[in-house]
């Protein structure tokens, strides 16, 4: 009798749970990644023309202005409506680590600026910025042996 009941229920949860446009979405987020792509190889070329950048040097300046303006887009308010339209498209380029960084600020503004903000600020981009640090770390000691071995 309860495994009817279960299977009707599960039944009736199925039939009125809504269609994810799996598909759409995926569009939607690698078309908006790709553009956030393409501004930040814009911003290299850029950084290359106007000013003595070489393609080797341009990277961090060009990481920097992407993660500023995902921040000032996210202080704006307009970071967070092409998160909801992209998705992960927005998420995963590097200007997703500004929005989480303002956003978290934002959040907690209310509490103060020593035990809101800045306790807050990097609670979900602190992980990214432990990982990065220890991964450069393994990345340099592997090239270094390498280099030392005469592998390259």
């Amino acid at each position: 009798m309860a495994d009817h009941w279960i299977t009707q229920s599960k039944a009736a949860a199925d039939a009125h749970e809504l269609k994810r446009p799996v598909l759409k979405n995926c569009i939607k987020a690698f078309l908006v990644g790709g553009i956030i792509c393409t501004i930040g190889q814009l911003v290299t070329l850029l950084l290359m023309l106007y000013f003595p950048f070489t393609e080797q040097t341009a990277g961090n300046p060009t990481v920097a202005i992407m993660v500023f303006f995902s921040m000032l887009l996210t202080g704006f308010g307009l970071y967070h409506k092409l998160g909801q339209f992209a998705g992960a498209g927005s998420a995963v380029p590097v200007t997703g680590f500004g929005n989480a960084v303002v956003s978290a600020a934002i959040e907690h503004r209310s509490e103060g600026l020593v035990l809101g903000v800045g306790g807050n600020i990097f609670k979900l981009a602190g992980s990214v910025i432990v990982f990065g640090v220890i991964s450069a770390f393994i990345i340099a000691l592997i090239k270094t042996v390498l280099f030392q071995l005469g592998v390259i």
